[in-house]
């Protein structure tokens, strides 16, 4: 459908005000890609660089030409729209309001337009082609541009893009009225390979019935571009004796003329090798590989090969081009090196050092400077004693033969030695070289013979010197001799001053003596060895010198000390850890020997071994508490004697600080009581309180069959064994008890029973819960007018059989007064403590009230000595 766009003067005038508003008269109904019309973009905006549409159904061209994207249809009389236009670089934004109007029912046109109607169209012609280079005659005819509705309009045609109103300006036009496109002079295609071309069909009233038309003119490429290589001189390497067929380099040349046709399409060759054909070239590639071998350095070091390079894929009328390579070719060590002499004969005096005695020649053909050519020269016979050294010398690649141990001429008169030269590179042997690869000379070494002082043999001496030894100990020899004559005669020895003075050498015998007690803890001996020169002087002044090394080993000079002597032990009779230390070192210190060198104490105490350094001391059995004084021997590993005294507070306590600062006497001295002491006595004192009841109401109740007398009390006593574990110091079986009177009693150990023992004397009986129907504990049978102790043991059950019912009778008596009425206060029954109190077992104890009638407890044992103390009246 052609759609009218009907401009008046004062739509002309919107036009030209800049971003104002424009506006178009169009059919009611719009198809897809029809002309809207036209806005002058550059009058809003010089260098728009981004044209948008509001409205996505219309598009705007860079030339302002408006189209519709879509069938749209204007459901009311207007339609409007904006036309952004954005400056990105000047950050400048502008827009054109559209306003799209119906056109009224009316046609106006050229007279000979009288009937519309569609019609096929040819507004795109196939892209134009021009030869490069084109000889003319111009202005040169290369297309025709035309419109089909030209057949019912005037239609005029105009074009713009690059070679018409762009660069380059003015390579073409378009004829405007029949739309043929000429140029006016030749082009390049390296230059302008194409062209694009924007085509326009107008009215004469500036009606577009065409969309814009992209026309495209191809440059067609003329082969008028030789080609050429990437580098004026290419540079490659071979190493020598490659075999044919390895790569050495490549060869690149370019063309400028169009790709991918027979104009670029190269082709190689080689046109000439200098001095020698040995390579060959890859037509295609370009690729330069070995063609022939031998390749040998030594013979052609390099090549110099011309290379061409032709396009139209090598034919004869092709263009070409020439360039260079230069091949060089890599040194090998094919060639072994070789002495130029295969015998030298050279001289040395004896004993000289680090001098040189002759330099070696030898001949290499590979390349100067190479590994492959450095030679290094190696001493394969005759320098079993490393007398001989070799080097090279890097400037003239000499051997260099010197001198680094004295030679002896008494020893060997000359010496044969066999010298081998390399490379640095390992050698590679050629295809069919015969040449051996290592080459060897010999070398006679003439030693001459000279006067030479005194050589100690051995030159260094180890002399071992027990520490501690006497001034003036013997402890060795140093003895030089005579090259020349092979003995020591006439050899003076001394010791140069400033050095360790604790050995001294006799003159002429050479013997070696100490003149201080060495000590490795004093002085230079710190470190357990001192090193001396000596010096040997013959007749003629020659002087030959010598290390006497002294090392001296360690002795027994400490005894073992025990650093702690003073010690407290409680009543848990803990052992102590006795310690020793000995200053001297393996094997004079430990293992420690201990002993307790006191008999009497030896009995008491007892030392067992902890570990090498340690014992531990303990009492042996029932030690009673006080201050021991113990007499202790430690013997080192070496014999050494170490004596020491440890004192011991043997204490009645429970820590050792509770002694400390105090002392407990001997178990006849005085008694001092802790305070878990006095509460084990108190509970004692109850324990015999409550017995010492039982008893008495036993006397005065008449129960008993045979009278007891007053002082009952007095002579029995009731021992018991629930003692705390340990060995009894007294007797094993019988502990004898003194009474005040004549007659006596004993107390019988049962070990480690809990029983109770009873005594009778003095004709008092108890009787027991023993025999059948009649309570008798013991009997006393007198003959003679004399008591007669009948000594017997008690178990624990038969003495509780006894006491109970007459402790519960007891018990019943004293919880009643004289109306025989229950009183408030009375006695608890007592439970048996048993075995492990800490305050040991009690007995009987007299129940007299006078402090005079306890004169017997004084013979007592230890353990009664402190309940007797409780009954003392203060």
């Amino acid at each position: 459908m052609t759609v009218f766009a009907f401009f008046n003067s004062a739509v002309l005038s919107l036009c030209c005000e800049a971003c104002k508003k424009v506006i178009f008269h169009v059919p009611s109904e719009l198809e897809a890609d029809t002309l809207v019309g036209r806005v002058d973009l550059k009058e809003c905006l010089q260098s728009a660089e981004f044209i948008s549409s509001s409205d996505e159904n219309f598009k705007i061209l860079e030339d302002g030409s408006v189209y519709a994207t879509s069938a749209v249809s204007l459901s009311a009389e207007k339609k409007t729209f904006t036309i952004l236009l954005k400056d990105i670089q000047e950050h400048v934004q502008k827009k054109i309001h559209v306003t799209l109007v119906e056109e009224e029912k009316r046609k106006i046109r050229h007279a000979r337009d009288t009937v519309l109607k569609r019609t096929k169209r040819r507004w795109s012609p196939i892209p134009s082609v021009m030869m490069e280079n084109s000889l003319g005659p111009f202005p040169l005819q290369i297309q025709q541009v035309q419109s089909d509705t030209a057949q019912n309009y005037t239609i005029y045609y105009s074009a713009s893009g690059p070679g018409i109103d762009q660069d380059p300006v003015g390579l073409f036009y378009m004829e405007r009225e029949t739309g043929n496109i000429f140029a006016t002079r030749a082009v390049d295609r390296e230059q302008y390979p194409s062209f694009q071309i924007i085509c326009f069909a107008t009215t004469p009233d500036g009606y577009s019935p065409e969309v814009p038309l992209l026309h495209t003119i191809r440059i067609e490429d003329d082969n008028d571009n030789a080609p050429y290589f990437t580098q004026e001189v290419f540079e490659f390497s071979v190493p020598e004796n490659s075999k044919p067929g390895v790569i050495v380099g490549k060869v690149i040349a370019e063309d400028r003329d169009e790709p991918y046709t027979l104009h670029t399409s190269l082709k190689y060759r080689i046109v000439s090798q200098i001095p020698s054909h040995a390579f060959s070239i890859h037509g295609d590639s370009g690729a330069i590989s070995v063609s022939s071998s031998p390749l040998d350095r030594e013979v052609v070091p390099s090549y110099t090969v011309l290379v061409e390079v032709r396009d139209m894929a090598g034919q004869p009328f092709g263009l070409c081009t020439t360039g260079t390579a230069v091949i060089r070719i890599q040194d090998t060590n094919d060639n072994a090196p070789c002495f130029k002499q295969t015998q030298y004969e050279t001289r040395v005096e004896e004993n000289r050092v680090n001098v040189e005695i002759l330099r070696m020649s030898i001949t290499d053909v590979d390349e100067p400077d190479s590994p492959g050519s450095r030679a290094v020269y190696e001493i394969i016979r005759g320098n079993d004693d490393q007398a001989f050294e070799i080097t090279t010398d890097k400037n003239t690649n000499e051997g260099i033969l010197c001198v680094v141990k004295g030679l002896d001429y008494e020893s060997a008169r000359q010496r044969i030695l066999v010298i081998a030269v390399n490379n640095e590179a390992p050698y590679m042997l050629a295809p069919h070289s015969q040449q051996l690869s290592q080459s060897t000379s010999s070398v006679t070494v003439h030693v001459l013979d000279m006067d030479e002082g005194p050589v100690f043999k051995p030159c260094h001496l180890r002399l071992d010197v027990k520490e501690c030894e006497e001034i003036g100990t013997s402890i060795g020899r140093y003895l030089a001799e005579d090259p020349e004559t092979g003995n020591s005669e006439g050899i003076c020895y001394r010791i140069p001053p400033g050095q360790c003075n604790w050995i001294s050498i006799d003159e002429k015998s050479g013997e070696v003596r100490t003149i201080k007690v060495l000590d490795r803890d004093v002085g230079e001996m710190r470190r357990g060895q001192c090193n001396i020169t000596v010096l040997a002087i013959d007749r003629n002044g020659k002087t030959g010198t010598g290390t006497i090394q002294v090392v001296i080993q360690p002795g027994n000079k400490n005894y073992p000390r025990i650093a702690k002597t003073d010690y407290i032990m409680c009543r848990d009779r803990k052992p102590i850890c006795l310690t020793a230390q000995d200053g001297d070192e393996s094997p004079y210190s430990t293992p420690f020997t201990y002993r307790i060198t006191d008999r009497g104490l030896a009995s008491m105490w007892k030392l067992t071994r902890h570990n090498d350094n340690s014992v531990y001391l303990s009492p042996k059995g029932d030690v009673p508490f006080g201050i021991y004084s113990i007499p202790i021997n430690v013997i080192d590993n070496g014999g050494k004697v170490g004596e020491h005294n440890i004192n011991v507070n043997f204490c009645d306590c429970v820590t050792p600080t509770e002694c400390n600062g105090r002392t407990r006497d001997s178990p006849a001295g005085n008694v001092t009581l802790g305070v878990w002491a006095i509460l084990a006595m108190i509970l004692g004192s109850l324990l015999l309180l409550l017995i010492l009841i039982t008893i008495c109401g036993c006397c005065g109740s008449g129960v008993m069959h045979r009278h007891v007398t007053d002082d009952c009390a007095n002579h029995n006593l009731i021992i018991s064994n629930t003692e705390a574990p340990g060995e009894e110091v007294m007797d094993h079986n019988v502990i004898p008890l003194q009474n005040t009177s004549n007659q006596g009693g004993y107390g019988i150990k049962t070990g480690d029973q809990q029983t109770f023992e009873m005594v009778k004397g003095r004709g008092h009986t108890l009787e027991s819960v023993k025999g059948a129907g009649h309570q008798t504990l013991g009997s006393v049978k007198e003959g003679g007018g004399q008591p007669v102790v009948d000594t017997c043991r008690y178990s624990y059950s038969e003495w509780h059989n006894f006491t109970h019912p007459r402790l519960g009778e007891k018990v019943h008596l004293c919880r009643q007064d004289e109306e025989q009425k229950h009183s408030e206060d009375y006695l608890l029954s007592y439970n048996y403590e048993g075995k492990g109190s800490l305050a040991g077992s009690v007995g009987c104890c007299s129940d007299q009230h006078e402090e005079e009638a306890l004169d017997f407890l004084d013979q007592l044992e230890p353990k009664f000595r402190t309940l007797a103390e409780t009954c003392i009246k203060r």
